[in-house]
């Protein structure tokens, strides 16, 4: 039971992430507001679904009120795939995993060389086209490590092998790069914001960059990795011969290696480099909300060392206990000790495999074993 005085008139607001896999956030705040007033019925809750700036950037937007701009763009392979970004007031959330993400390539397949970013150099001009002047930027969940060329290619910029053509699409045809000529970009960049929003700081290349680091992931062999890494250095370097020493500062910078080297790319086009979560509080307006808030419920799948390292749920519980407020989680898995939990501001957490022990049940059945914890949480909190 919660210290403080609890009663059917406390005020709850949800900011949980989704549960990959199995509930969209959307979702997560759905189930979770439906256990809380099945043990209190008239409990106000307001629901603020989040994200980090990876894959369902674009829904939480659109949950907080944003308007749903869909566009045709090239996907990571070429084929054209229906893509969205959201809009609202001259800013547009924009996640390049709708475009150029691992959920766009065929089941099973991955193509850690070729995979473009051409797709999300599109949806990025879509937003421009629709009037934005602020991009916020959600990279993570790539399928690509091409340090952004493709997108920097669909904005104008020119990449030709020393034949004078066009090099291969994806990091495995950046080693054929001859020259680069940026002086084509969109100018309406050079007048706009573009924020880089993502929940890692790794450089471009080295042992903690994007092919590295991230490329196994999308189904690098350690010889593709190898072949990657050396495409992104000779990238950076031919680009620094191109626009001079920040190519290759930008190549260092903290985001540089964000979703196979977009980064890059982004920080190429003027970018600022926030962590995606507090950009995406800020866009979502999560200050005003809780204020009007007395328990916040976070979460995301699993709650684990890398919960702590700029994901959602660390990211609300700061500010939550910034402010003041009570913060508890709810989780697929929890891997964090009551003493993590508790550093980051998370006063209780509250895994699915406390209700139901299967983990494929619980990934098979999430939304109603949600709720069933949820209903734990209004006991404990607000009965």
């Amino acid at each position: 039971m919660a210290d403080a005085a609890v009663d059917g008139n406390r005020r709850v607001l949800v900011a949980a992430d989704k549960f990959k896999g199995s509930l969209t956030a959307v979702e997560v705040a759905e189930r979770v507001t439906a256990g809380l007033r099945r043990v209190v019925p008239g409990v106000r809750v307001e629901a603020l679904p989040v994200a980090d700036g990876g894959d369902g950037t674009v829904a939480a937007a659109v949950a907080a009120g944003f308007e749903r701009r869909e566009v045709r763009v090239a996907g990571p392979l070429g084929a054209e795939v229906t893509a969205a970004f959201a809009l609202r007031d001259g800013t547009a959330v924009v996640e390049m995993a709708e475009a150029s993400g691992l959920q766009r390539l065929p089941a099973g397949v991955f193509a850690p060389l070729t995979a473009s970013t051409y797709g999300s150099g599109e949806l990025l001009r879509a937003a421009l086209d629709a009037g934005a002047r602020t991009l916020v930027f959600g990279v993570g969940g790539s399928a690509t490590t091409d340090g952004g060329a493709g997108m920097l290619s669909a904005l104008g910029a020119r990449f030709l092998d020393a034949g004078g053509e066009p090099v291969t699409p994806g990091g495995g045809g950046l080693g054929e790069l001859a020259s680069a000529d940026l002086s084509g970009l969109d100018p309406r960049l050079a007048s706009v914001e573009l924020v880089l929003a993502s929940d890692v700081d790794n450089p471009l290349t080295g042992p903690k960059g994007a092919a590295a680091v991230y490329g196994p992931q999308k189904g690098a062999s350690p010889d593709d990795v190898a072949t990657l890494d050396a495409g992104l250095a000779h990238f950076a370097k031919v680009l620094e011969e191109a626009v001079g020493p920040r190519a290759a500062e930008y190549a260092g910078a903290p985001g540089a290696g964000a979703a196979g080297g977009i980064g890059f790319g982004a920080l190429l086009l003027g970018a600022g480099f926030r962590p995606g979560i507090e950009v995406m509080l800020d866009v979502l307006g999560f200050a005003p909300a809780l204020e009007r808030a007395d328990l916040v419920i976070t979460g995301e799948g699993s709650l684990d060392a890398q919960t702590l390292h700029g994901k959602a749920p660390a990211g609300v519980a700061a500010a939550a206990r910034a402010a003041g407020r009570e913060v508890v989680a709810v989780c697929g898995r929890l891997a964090l000790a009551p003493e993590a939990l508790g550093r980051a501001g998370i006063r209780r957490a509250y895994p699915l495999t406390d209700v139901e022990p299967d983990v494929a049940t619980c990934i098979a059945d999430a939304g109603p074993i949600l709720e069933r914890v949820a209903e734990r949480i209004a006991r404990d909190f607000l009965s």
